[in-house]
């Protein structure tokens, strides 16, 4: 009987985020507790358990499960040894194996190492064998580096931004991970390394020019010879010497289709990459034409403050825009600052507090604004989030009125790209004139589809749209659009084990 190890290990951070990430924002589960955990969700590893628990002739072996709260700064180098210890300790302590899951993300970044997930896969070979077969998920958000394919068998990409392919992918690499071991495949897989950062809704793949990519990864997929296939744009705030964007082709057996499709697809979002940046829009003028509108919610896209893709989320920037003008509507906005939570608590449900608001994480970025305000409402934060059910803290929580501004403020970071921590709080967001909204995107429903104005705001922050704002050193250039149009010469590395 097979024996597979699961092992998980998933964050994104952002470097320009000053903040850094501790061991203690992640999830932990160990052992059974992890299949416990994950059987019958909807995450990657809930998929692969599907996949192996339907089929009576594998065992699974739990080892190590963990994933960040939430994206955030650059994992402290004393958090990563911990981690990093945890996780391959765990995999010694399962014992021999046949074969290996692996559900990372791939756009870790650690004080003390810039490929935590090549580090884990390389460590993890000297554990289980050189000769038994890994098969690594990620995110398309990963930065995808030579050593990751140098000690995996394949690797199995997302297929869908905004993200709900999560139970599917895990499935695809189960599955795939079950024809290795069974004799009915052979891995070889082709990357091309594509010299471009890209961010903005032609990246929305129901609707964006990408699209014509995850088609024809598809169609790979579901060929005779195909086993995965997928471009991996990575997360353009994770400064690293291999950031970039990938296409990618796992062929059974045949390097020359691997290497054909590879090409084919880094050309096809190549045809496209000029028109994937996001249209800015500046904080006053965001005001402004916010303030024309006579009826209907104003959705404002503070993209750069997205806890979801690493920033800190304790941005003051549309807020104190809004106040600098005189914005008389009725305003909504999420933020992080722990101290103006503790004031709030010592008040109590309908007290006025002073309060320096913005800038908990961040100060150089956001400097405080001081409100005076009510409080509203007091929670624990605790919550499951709108889009997966999955369960979410943003820490003790408070919401605080001052004059026509609503903030739902929150002790911690918590991902935001839905509408579940304002519902949490008693907050509508259809009853309001602006809303400010700390994602890159949404599912249309929560937003697009029924607010009277959507504006990506051109705010400052470790995660903006803007990319030439952030202040790139680590990654390679030339890159678009760091460095304007660049040349393009597509050429495909091959790697089979």
């Amino acid at each position: 009987m097979p024996r597979i190890v699961i092992a998980e290990c998933k964050q994104e951070v952002s470097t320009f985020n000053p903040t850094p990430s501790r061991y203690e924002d992640f999830r932990i589960v160990r052992g059974a507790a992890m299949v416990d955990y994950h059987r019958g969700g909807g995450e990657e590893v809930s998929g692969a358990i599907s996949v192996f628990d339907a089929d009576s002739s594998v065992q699974i072996l739990p080892a190590f499960g963990a994933s960040a709260n939430t994206s955030g700064g650059v994992l402290s180098a004393e958090s990563f040894q911990r981690l990093s210890g945890d996780f391959l300790r765990s995999l010694a302590e399962a014992g021999p194996a046949d074969g290996v899951y692996f559900c990372l993300h791939g756009a870790m970044q650690a004080e003390n190492e810039d490929d935590p997930e090549g580090y884990l896969l390389r460590e993890a070979r000297r554990i289980c064998g050189e000769k038994i077969p890994f098969v690594v998920s990620l995110d398309l958000h990963g930065i995808l580096t030579d050593r990751m394919l140098e000690h995996s068998d394949a690797v199995v990409p997302y297929h869908t931004y905004p993200h709900v392919d999560f139970f599917q992918t895990g499935a695809r690499a189960a599955t795939l991970l079950l024809k290795i071991l069974k004799g009915h495949a052979r891995p070889v897989t082709a990357r091309v390394k594509i010299p471009a950062l890209v961010r903005g809704d032609e990246l929305i793949t129901d609707t964006g020019s990408i699209r014509e990519c995850i088609q024809l990864s598809q169609q790979v997929e579901a060929g005779e010879w195909g086993l995965s296939a997928g471009v991996m744009w990575g997360n353009p705030f994770t400064d690293v010497p291999e950031l970039r964007t990938n296409s990618i082709v796992c062929m059974d057996g045949d390097e020359a289709a691997a290497r054909e499709q590879a090409l084919a697809l880094a050309n096809l979002f190549w045809k496209h990459h000029s028109q994937m940046q996001v249209p800015l829009t500046s904080l006053a003028e965001s005001v402004r034409q916010a303030a024309e509108l006579k009826s209907g919610t104003v959705v404002m896209m503070d993209a750069a403050d997205a806890t979801s893709s690493g920033a800190s989320g304790d941005s003051n920037a549309i807020l104190g825009e809004l106040m600098r003008q005189g914005y008389r509507g009725t305003v909504l906005t999420p933020i992080v600052d722990p101290a103006a939570v503790r004031q709030a608590f010592e008040a109590g449900v309908g007290a006025t507090v002073q309060v320096s608001i913005g800038g908990a994480l961040d100060p150089v970025r956001f400097p405080p604004i001081k409100l005076e305000a009510r409080v509203r409402s007091l929670s624990d934060g605790k919550f499951l989030s709108e889009s997966f059910g999955w369960k979410w803290d943003s820490g003790n929580t408070a919401v605080l009125q001052s004059g026509n501004y609503t903030l739902v403020v929150g002790t911690r970071p918590v991902s935001l790209f839905d509408r579940s921590w304002f519902f949490a709080n008693g907050q509508d967001p259809k009853r309001f004139n602006v809303v400010v909204v700390k994602s890159p995107h949404c599912e249309h429903h929560m937003f697009a589809d029924w607010c009277a104005k959507l504006i990506n705001v051109d705010a400052p922050g470790s995660t903006s749209a803007n990319l030439l704002s952030l202040g790139h050193t680590r990654c390679a250039r030339p890159m678009f659009p760091l460095d304007g149009e660049i040349a393009f010469e597509p050429v495909a590395d091959i790697f089979r084990r």
